[in-house]
């Protein structure tokens, strides 16, 4: 994992509990990390998903051509009735194994579940964290918004936006 110093530093110096800083500061799977401290299966729920076109921003995002197809998705990670994480992924599915991209739009599977299952080797380059105010995601409680790309082979295979509540479901 690519993680500057700038990522570290900001993410210590938060005030939020602590098993909100082990999950926005991991390189691995937020899904097994969450499973492991609810003690609960996690599910994946689907909000939407489908193919776009990469528009200038996207593009640039994910390396891409402009006008590349990508999918997007965007899920809650729930254990039990508790959402933890909202997050949005963009895929530009030129660069998935056929296999891979049906798992991806087959919807309700880990991101981190679909990397394993084909054995790529990958890092996630941390590029932004910061705390947002008024969000609409969790009915205007405070989110720690973390965004981080998924490289393979030194292309970017996907770019994550995940955002976390900061309330008391934490305090496990």
């Amino acid at each position: 994992m690519f993680l500057s110093d700038d990522f570290l530093e900001k993410l210590k110096s938060f005030e939020i509990p602590t098993c909100l800083r082990v999950c926005c500061g991991t390189d691995g799977s937020v899904t097994f990390l969450l499973e492991i401290m609810t003690r609960k299966t996690v599910s994946v729920i689907t909000e939407s998903q489908y193919t776009v076109k990469a528009d200038k921003t996207i593009a640039a995002l994910l390396c891409v051509e402009e006008g590349s197809e990508v999918n997007e998705r965007v899920v809650r990670l729930s254990a039990g009735n508790t959402t933890f994480v909202h997050a949005r992924s963009l895929s530009p599915l030129e660069r998935m194994p056929e296999t891979m991209k049906e798992q991806l739009m087959r919807a309700d599977i880990p991101i981190g579940r679909i990397l394993r299952s084909h054995n790529l080797e990958t890092r996630r380059d941390m590029t932004e964290l910061e705390i947002l105010e008024r969000q609409n995601t969790f009915d205007g409680i405070p989110v720690l918004s973390r965004s981080y790309k998924i490289v393979h082979n030194n292309h970017v295979l996907m770019w994550i936006n995940e955002r976390f509540p900061i309330d008391e479901r934490w305090s496990l």
